[in-house]
């Protein structure tokens, strides 16, 4: 048996920190075995990272997502790509996380450095798949990234 994880201040420091190490600027901090059937982690994100427009279609892939610090914005999209919600997320405010459904388009934009996220869906991990990213949105790598990136940020101006 494992011994207890906390989600403490070391950690955030610690993710915060590879956060803005990383070209990516986000980080991941597992909190379970890739064979096991509730994948838990939390994330390190820093203002600039790309998270696009996804979803998840297999009926298993509901997911919630948490803030534990700092400020994200949430977009939910319809199929053709217009923005049918969104929401600040914030630590300790009104709203504070997100239960999404399989099939849902969502993104996140970081709007606090050092922000952090608890995220919770059914294992195995399985990459993005047909269906599951938008022809109307870049690919993280594509040309139009940051231009993309730059309307959903600005969103929550």
């Amino acid at each position: 048996m494992s011994s207890p994880r906390f989600l403490d201040q070391a950690l955030f420091a610690e993710l915060a920190g590879r956060s803005a190490a990383s070209p990516r600027k986000r980080q991941h901090h597992n909190f379970h075995a890739m064979e096991e059937p509730c994948h838990r982690m939390a994330v390190g994100l820093q203002p600039g990272t790309y998270i696009p427009p996804h979803r998840h279609l297999s009926a298993d892939k509901a997911e919630s997502l948490l803030v534990l610090k700092g400020r994200l914005g949430l977009l939910i999209f319809d199929e053709a790509g217009k923005v049918i919600d969104q929401r600040d997320l914030v630590a300790g405010g009104d709203c504070v996380g997100v239960d999404l459904p399989p099939g849902v388009f969502h993104a996140l934009v970081v709007l606090e450095p050092d922000s952090i996220l608890f995220e919770c869906k059914a294992g195995p991990y399985r990459p993005v798949g047909d269906g599951e990213l938008p022809a109307w949105a870049p690919r993280e790598g594509e040309e139009g990234v940051a231009d993309y990136l730059a309307w959903m940020t600005s969103l929550f101006a």
